[in-house]
């Protein structure tokens, strides 16, 4: 796996694929610049070897040229965090990026504008991939974010660099730490999967299976088990015809010697809302008319004394309604569990946009190992899937 120790980029320009894509408010203003700070590490590197840094990105689904979805909003907030002056050009192929390129000077940042600007990009356009090779002489691949998807800047351009490709700092940690959880880990190995669907999951399950030794299925998608399994969920979510799914699930688990660890009981209420009246039940004994919206008391010290005697750590997917303040507690104490025992030497990964933003609404994002920046990526991942932005790199 080349990565950037790989290359000394004294007077080499680098074209860096960055995941830019980032939140704005009304007035443009960046409002989590977690990508941002996350691609630092890379292109301080390069300059402190001497080299300079082409970065290029997408920002939002703009068709055409629109100014909203323009870079130049952005590049103020990354020369911020960068601490170094930041070209922008107005363009990301052509003359004018051309130019800009050219002239610029080692320890310089060059900005190209929105890549989505231009539809062959997501249509993986080999002549478009061709332009951007021009800009730089090596190319470094550090958007995960964007790694499943094969367009012309994260996957066809590589082809045009078959010497001096490579994998930025980011995405070599974000495949590391992937790998950890399927393959290196060590033992024992937990998943710790919630959210609303088994059916979003099933690849993941199917795949990890062999990597874990237990799995704890949290959230709304426990209702489906449960079920299947003869119990009375009352008006909880439940994908009726994912049932049958949910039992083979089991059967293969055990048949793999994996522990599964699915909610006893939970905080039932009367409404989806914060202010419902709310009870505690046995999981499989949900009166008609409420339903789960969090683990109970009991389930939380089970997964507690799971997460504590496992060595690696993923989690994937909130225990309940954490969104609603009177819902959140069952997550916030397993993101405490994970801390502890990440603590205690535990290698701990958290991915996939609901426990990312569970994990940095609760502050738990310097007391875990990894969080990951790409959540459709990184659910391929583990679904087995080679990423082609990943395989560009490693062809």
């Amino acid at each position: 796996m080349k990565t950037l120790n790989d290359f000394n980029f004294k007077n080499k320009k680098a074209l860096i694929r960055v995941d830019f894509n980032v939140p704005l408010n009304e007035n443009f203003e960046v409002t989590d610049d977690t990508r941002i700070v996350s691609a630092k590490p890379t292109i301080i590197k390069i300059l402190e070897d001497g080299g300079s840094c082409i970065l290029m990105s997408h920002l939002g689904r703009p068709k055409g040229f629109q100014d909203q979805f323009s870079l130049k909003h952005i590049a103020a907030k990354v020369e911020d965090i960068l601490g170094v002056e930041v070209q922008f050009v107005s363009d990301c192929i052509g003359e004018k990026a051309e130019k800009a390129a050219a002239s610029l000077k080692p320890g310089q940042i060059l900005l190209l504008e929105n890549l989505r600007f231009y539809k062959e990009e997501e249509a993986g356009d080999k002549a478009f991939a061709e332009k951007l090779s021009k800009l730089g002489d090596i190319y470094v691949n550090d958007a995960f974010g964007t790694a499943h998807r094969a367009h012309a800047s994260t996957t066809i351009v590589a082809e045009f660099f078959p010497k001096s490709k490579c994998f930025g700092y980011l995405l070599a940690q974000e495949i590391e730490s992937i790998e950890k959880v399927l393959k290196t880990g060590e033992k024992p190995v937990l998943a710790v999967l919630g959210g609303a669907k088994v059916s979003s999951k099933i690849t993941i399950i199917e795949n990890i299976l062999d990597a874990v030794d237990h799995l704890i299925i949290g959230g709304g998608m426990s209702f489906t088990f449960i079920k299947a399994q003869g119990g009375k969920i009352g008006n909880s979510i439940c994908e009726d015809d994912k049932q049958e799914l949910a039992l083979e699930i089991l059967k293969k688990a055990k048949a793999k010697n994996v522990q599964v660890h699915i909610p006893v009981d939970v905080v039932a209420a009367d409404a989806f809302s914060n202010d419902a009246n709310t009870q505690i039940v046995d999981i499989d004994k949900i009166p008609d008319g409420w339903e789960g919206v969090d683990a109970g008391p009991k389930s939380i010290k089970m997964f507690h004394d799971v997460v504590m005697q496992s060595r690696t750590i993923l989690w994937n997917g909130p225990l309940g309604v954490f969104e609603m303040e009177s819902f959140a507690k069952g997550t916030i104490e397993l993101g405490n569990s994970i801390a502890e025992a990440t603590k205690n030497g535990a290698f701990s990964l958290v991915g996939g946009g609901d426990s990312v933003a569970a994990v940095k609404q609760f502050g738990f994002e310097d007391k875990v190992s990894y969080v990951s920046t790409g959540g459709g990526a990184m659910l391929e991942s583990l679904e087995g899937v080679v990423l082609p932005g990943i395989a560009a790199i490693l062809e």
